[in-house]
C-alpha cells in the first residue's frame, strides 16, 4: 500500500492534536520539577530560589496561554454571518493571520481568521471575542498595570518598574501612551455611576481648589504664554534678566480640582475651633508655629469622597463635574448642599452658576484657615515677628469672625492702623486683610456652618492638591505635555477615589464597543 495513503483508523483524533499543542508547556513543567529536585536548587538561599521559581513560572504561564490561543485558532470555524458596519457581508477569509501580543508574562503568539473586503480593514471576530486592543499589541493586564503604576511614579520609573518585575520590556513613551489611552473614559465612568443613597441629614460638600504644575511651552494657556513672551522681550530690551519668580510662573499651568463628599454633621462652637487652632503649648507637646496654627482633627469626617481634576478644562467645567456628581448622589435635592473654597472668585462664580442651574441652595464658605492667614498679614503691621501679643491678637480677631463679626474686625483693623499712624507699606498687611474681609463678607457665615455641623476648612481638597499634583506632577525636571498631564491627573484621581479597578472594568467594556462592536453591523433594536 502506498505510504502516503491512510485508512480511517490512522486519522489522529482532534483532541490528541490539541493535546500536542501543550507539549512545550509539559516540557517546561517537567523541567521545573526536575530542577527543583537538583542539588543546586536545594543549596540555594531563598532570594535566588524565589527569582528562579518566578521566572520559570512566568514562562510556564506564557506557554499555557500560547497553547490556549493555538487551541482557539484550531477550533475557529469560518463564519458566513460576519457583516461589517456598512451592512456588507464579509465572505473572503484568510486563516492563519498571526499576531504577537505582549502580556504580563511575556510575548504570546496568536492566530485567527481574517474577514476581508477590498480597500477595507480586515475584521477579526476572534479579536473581538478576546477584546484585544487595536492600536497597540499590549494586553489589558499590561495596560492596567502600566497606568496604575504611572499614576504613582514618573513615566521613566514606571517603565523601569514594569521591566524589573515582569519578563516584558517597555519604554517611557509606551507607558505614557498606554496611560493616556487608559484614562479616556474618566468622565463617562462617573457619569454612568450611581452612588449609594445617603440619609437626608448627611451633608453634601463641594469643595474646589487649584494647583499649578510645570508644563512645556506649547501646553501653556494663551494668556500665560503671551505674558511670558512679553516679559522676555522686555528683559531683552533692558538688558536685565527676567525675575526668577516670574520665570517659574511662566512655565506653569494651573490644574483645577473639585471634590464631592458626604459629611455626617458634627456641631461645634467657636471655642472648639480656637482650641484646635491655638492649642496651649503644654497640651500638644510641640508649640505650633505662630503663622501656621494647627488644624482640627475632631471635626466632621468626610465619607464617600470623589475627586475630579483637569489641567485641560476651565474651572467652570470641573466645578460642573462636581455638581453633576452631587446631583447623582441627591437627585431630589433633599440633603443640605454647601461649598468651601479658598476665596477664588472664578470658583465662587462657577459654584453660584451651577447652583442656579440645578435650582439648589448652596451656601459658600471661605476656608477659615485662609482667613487666619490674612489675619497674620495684618498682625505683621502691628507686631514684631514672634511677639506673643501678635498671636493673642490674631486669636481674638479669629474668635470675632467665628462669631459672625467679620465686618467689625475689618473696621477695627483699619481704625487701629490709622490710630497708630501707619502709612503706605507699613499698613499694607492691615489694609489687605481688611479689604479681604469686606470683599468676602457674604462667604464668612461661620456660625451657621458650625451649628449645622459642617466643616469650616478646605483641608480635604488641599490635601488632594498636595497628593494629586505636588507629589507627582512637580518632580524635579518634569515638564508636562497637556495630554500626558491630564491623563495622570485622572488616573491619580481614580486611585485616590478608590475606583481604579471598577473604572478599568468599565474602560474595557467601552474599549470593546469602540474597537470591535462598532465595526460590525448592529441590527436595530426590536420594538
Amino acid at each position: 500500500m502506498d505510504e502516503q495513503s491512510h485508512n480511517l483508523d490512522d486519522v489522529v483524533p482532534v483532541d490528541m492534536l490539541e493535546d500536542r499543542l501543550f507539549d512545550d508547556l509539559r516540557a517546561q513543567v517537567e523541567s521545573m520539577i526536575a530542577w527543583a529536585r537538583t542539588d543546586a536548587a536545594l543549596a540555594m538561599q531563598n532570594a535566588p530560589l524565589e527569582e528562579r521559581a518566578l521566572a520559570e513560572g512566568f514562562e510556564a504561564t506564557r506557554l499555557l496561554t500560547e497553547a490556549h490561543m493555538m487551541v482557539r485558532a484550531a477550533r475557529e470555524q469560518r463564519r458566513t454571518d460576519v457583516i461589517d458596519a456598512d451592512a456588507r457581508a464579509r465572505v473572503t477569509t484568510a486563516a492563519g493571520q498571526k499576531h504577537t501580543r505582549t502580556m504580563l508574562f511575556g510575548p504570546v503568539r496568536t492566530s485567527r481568521i481574517a474577514y476581508r473586503r477590498h480597500h477595507d480593514e480586515n475584521l477579526y471576530p476572534q479579536d473581538a471575542d478576546l477584546n484585544w486592543a487595536v492600536t497597540h499589541s499590549y494586553s489589558a493586564g499590561v495596560a492596567k498595570r502600566v497606568a496604575r503604576t504611572a499614576a504613582v511614579l514618573p513615566f521613566t520609573q514606571a517603565a523601569e518598574h514594569l521591566t524589573s518585575t515582569t519578563p516584558i520590556k517597555i519604554g517611557k513613551r509606551q507607558v505614557e501612551a498606554l496611560s493616556m489611552a487608559t484614562a479616556v473614559d474618566f468622565e463617562a465612568f462617573y457619569a454612568a455611576r450611581r452612588p449609594p443613597a445617603c440619609p437626608d441629614d448627611v451633608g453634601l460638600l463641594i469643595t474646589a481648589d487649584g494647583s499649578a504644575l510645570p508644563v512645556r511651552p506649547e501646553a501653556l494657556r494663551p494668556a500665560t504664554a503671551k505674558a511670558a513672551t512679553d516679559r522676555a522681550a522686555a528683559a531683552a530690551r533692558s538688558g536685565w534678566p527676567d525675575d526668577p519668580g516670574q520665570l517659574r510662573k511662566s512655565t506653569k499651568r494651573s490644574a483645577e480640582l473639585v471634590c464631592v463628599a458626604d459629611i455626617p454633621p458634627v456641631p461645634r462652637t467657636a471655642e472648639d475651633i480656637l482650641a484646635a487652632l491655638f492649642p496651649a503649648p503644654g497640651k500638644t507637646g510641640d508649640k505650633p508655629a505662630p503663622d501656621k496654627p494647627g488644624r482640627t482633627q475632631h471635626g466632621p469626617i468626610a465619607e464617600g469622597k470623589t475627586l475630579f481634576a483637569s489641567v485641560k478644562h476651565p474651572i467652570a467645567q470641573v466645578v460642573a463635574d462636581g455638581f453633576t456628581e452631587a446631583h447623582r448622589r441627591d437627585p431630589e435635592h433633599a440633603r443640605s448642599w454647601y461649598a468651601i473654597v479658598d476665596g477664588n472668585n472664578t470658583q465662587i462664580d462657577a459654584i453660584r452658576a451651577c447652583a442656579t442651574k440645578y435650582q439648589v441652595q448652596v451656601p459658600i464658605l471661605i476656608d477659615f484657615i485662609h482667613v487666619i492667614q490674612y489675619l497674620w498679614k495684618a498682625a505683621g503691621t502691628f507686631f514684631y515677628p514672634g511677639d506673643p501679643a501678635g498671636r493673642d491678637w490674631v486669636k481674638t480677631q479669629a474668635e470675632k469672625i467665628l462669631q459672625g463679626n467679620a465686618g467689625d474686625v475689618a473696621t477695627g483693623i483699619r481704625r487701629r492702623a490709622t490710630r497708630f499712624g501707619y502709612t503706605g507699606k507699613e499698613r499694607e498687611g492691615a489694609d489687605t486683610c481688611a479689604t479681604y474681609l469686606d470683599n468676602k463678607r457674604n462667604y464668612l457665615d461661620y456660625p451657621a456652618f458650625l451649628s449645622a455641623g459642617r466643616p469650616v476648612a478646605s483641608g480635604l481638597i488641599e490635601g488632594a492638591c498636595r497628593w494629586l499634583v505636588k507629589d507627582r506632577m512637580e518632580v524635579t525636571g518634569a515638564r508636562w505635555g497637556l495630554e500626558g498631564a491630564e491623563a495622570v491627573l485622572k488616573l491619580r484621581a481614580l486611585v485616590g477615589n478608590g475606583d481604579y479597578d471598577d473604572y478599568f472594568t468599565y474602560h474595557l467594556t467601552q474599549e470593546k464597543r469602540r474597537n470591535h462592536d462598532s465595526r460590525y453591523h448592529q441590527p436595530p433594536p426590536q420594538t
